[in-house]
């Protein structure tokens, strides 16, 4: 049995959730898949998953290993990585994560830059609202929106986002311009829920937080929908001030209350800052940096 090949297939399984799922990962065979599995446990005289139709659950032994198995092969990845000389040259793959809209955005433009300057190396851009794991993912560098937890990753701000309320022209002059964030509650609203709850949203009054009871004529789990609702003229939305841009530019949305936004979310770039940083990462960073920073300036500065 190959241990070392049996242990990237444990993880696999792990980290997909199932045991077809980590056989598609490795484009490996779910017969071979589960031998390698069996020979595993075989070979440690101890269960490390319980194995049923619905769900797949690791044993406190599978817990342990797994951990020791993900330290392992980071280590030899780290091995290989020295050897390859990605810390001295740049080259080599990339692995970036960022939210679907901004990295489509903002993101996006950025690496495309990036990859005519650096030939060598090549970019695997993965784009989701989910907050993927960096290590158990093999994630170089994550594009973050929001405050940061306290972790052991290294994290460089280039800049934040207001939380806007908007509505369309038509809309402001049928029904009227709040003054007040008390004013909503003559309104109608849109609201996007993965930013606000449906029923109040908060606003900053005085240096104090003040929820605000509003009436949701519609609920979506997109800023896309939101914006588009609010430029059809249903109610007021608030979105986040990049995912309004391009609408308040073109005039197809205006901004109200901006004197009572909450506090700016920050966006930061994240990566692990426990090893050694390879050189394509480092480029990277430096050519990212800047460029995301006025990119996020000039949104910030419009109307």
């Amino acid at each position: 049995m190959d241990r070392l090949d049996a242990m990237q297939v444990f993880v696999a399984v792990v980290e997909a959730g199932s045991l077809s799922a980590g056989g598609r990962k490795l484009a490996m065979p779910l017969a071979t898949v589960s031998r390698k599995l069996s020979d595993l446990e075989g070979h440690l005289k101890a269960r490390l998953l319980n194995r049923s139709t619905r769900k797949l659950e690791l044993t406190e032994e599978g817990k342990s290993y797994l951990d020791a198995c993900r330290r392992v092969l980071e280590d030899i990845g780290e091995a290989e990585r020295v050897v390859a000389g990605e810390y001295q040259t740049t080259r080599g793959e990339l692995i970036v994560t960022a939210p679907v809209v901004f990295g489509r955005l903002h993101v996006l433009p950025v690496v495309t830059e990036f990859l005519q300057a650096y030939p060598a190396v090549d970019v695997r851009l993965m784009l989701g609202d989910r907050l993927a794991h960096l290590l158990d993912e093999h994630i170089d560098l994550a594009v973050r929106i929001g405050v940061l937890k306290d972790s052991s990753f290294k994290a460089s701000n280039v800049g934040s986002m207001r939380q806007l309320v908007c509505a369309s022209p038509a809309y402001l002059a049928s029904r009227g311009v709040p003054r007040h964030p008390s004013d909503l509650t003559s309104h109608e609203c849109i609201t996007f829920d993965a930013l606000a709850e449906s029923s109040r949203w908060m606003f900053d009054v005085a240096g104090a937080t003040l929820p605000v009871r509003v009436h949701s004529r519609l609920v979506v789990n997109t800023a896309e929908a939101a914006v588009d609702a609010a430029k059809a003229g249903l109610g007021l939305t608030r979105v986040l001030s990049y995912q309004s841009y391009a609408a308040r530019q073109a005039g197809e949305l205006s901004v109200v209350l901006a004197d009572y936004e909450p506090p700016p979310i920050p966006v930061s770039l994240v990566f692990n800052g426990q090893q050694r940083i390879a050189q394509k990462l480092r480029a990277f960073l430096d050519f990212a940096t800047p460029r995301l920073r006025e990119r996020l300036q000039k949104i910030a500065s419009s109307p």
